[in-house]
């Protein structure tokens, strides 16, 4: 006998071409056996890391978006924000947050703090973004930052170079501190193998994968995009992430040997099987 499967908010931007954003997110949480009901943030014809691209702002349609749902009465399980392109969406997503948690069940909130890569900051991240984005973070059960985002949150100076478990700790607890219970540094690389640090409840935990293919775009949306539909149905999070590691380990290495061009992401469709 079949149940009704949870209902997932999710708050991002639909990029056409690219395997990135809701386009990698949509099909992910599906085949996981979850109802994800998309709020687009912004359309882009294709993602960023292109020479070009054309992007629409959709923040004047948001709140009457959001409205018609609350109209309706639509309880969501979670809610998923990733890609926030200015302070305004930052506030009407807020207000929706709080608005869904007055019931007698909160939802379960994950944030994935889109802000930067490799050390440097998003052009559209200004100094009052990255403010904003420490104060809305408080509304989080699980952050997924990257090691980027964990530098900028924690106001951290940047290195190339390998992080001790020490330095990681230190983060995961000023993070802790701003709201969050469950944290996830991700993509850290350490000699031939990829971390996902993990925090939980501030019981930290690495987990550990051979680092396979290269670093492409759209991989962060498949890693939260798990966790996501893990959390709402109950999977631990240690677990969660270990799934989410394990599943992009395969579709990088595949892309690579398909010969798959990075800016086109990392192939996911023939392996959707392994998440249902």
């Amino acid at each position: 006998m079949y149940s009704i499967p949870p209902k997932l908010a999710m708050i991002n931007d639909m990029t056409g071409f690219g395997r990135c954003s809701s386009t990698a997110a949509i099909p992910v949480i599906s085949v996981m056996g979850v109802q994800v009901c998309p709020v687009p943030t912004a359309l882009f014809s294709n993602h960023m890391g292109f020479p070009s691209w054309y992007s629409l702002d959709l923040t004047s349609g948001m709140p009457g978006y959001l409205e018609q749902w609350e109209n309706l009465k639509i309880v969501f399980d979670g809610i998923y924000v990733s890609f926030l392109g200015n302070d305004g969406q930052m506030d009407i997503t807020a207000g929706f947050i709080e608005r869904q948690s007055e019931g007698s069940s909160r939802p379960l909130i994950l944030i994935d703090p889109v802000m930067g890569d490799n050390g440097k900051a998003y052009s559209s991240v200004t100094d009052t973004h990255l403010h904003k984005m420490k104060d809305f973070i408080r509304f989080a059960d699980i952050l997924t930052p990257n090691l980027t985002e964990c530098c900028l949150l924690t106001d951290t100076p940047y290195h190339p170079d390998s992080w001790t478990h020490g330095e990681l700790d230190q983060m995961a607890a000023v993070l802790h501190l701003m709201g969050p219970s469950q944290i996830a540094i991700t993509g850290i690389r350490e000699g031939s193998d990829v971390l996902n640090y993990v925090s939980d409840r501030n019981t930290p935990q690495i987990i550990r994968s051979p680092f396979s293919g290269q670093s492409r775009p759209g991989t962060g949306d498949l890693f939260a995009s798990i966790l996501a539909a893990c959390g709402v149905q109950g999977i631990s999070f240690p677990e969660s992430v270990r799934k989410a590691a394990d599943f992009l380990c395969v579709c990088t290495n595949a892309s690579d040997e398909a010969g798959v061009p990075v800016q086109e992401g990392a192939i996911f469709e023939p392996f959707l099987r392994l998440l249902a």
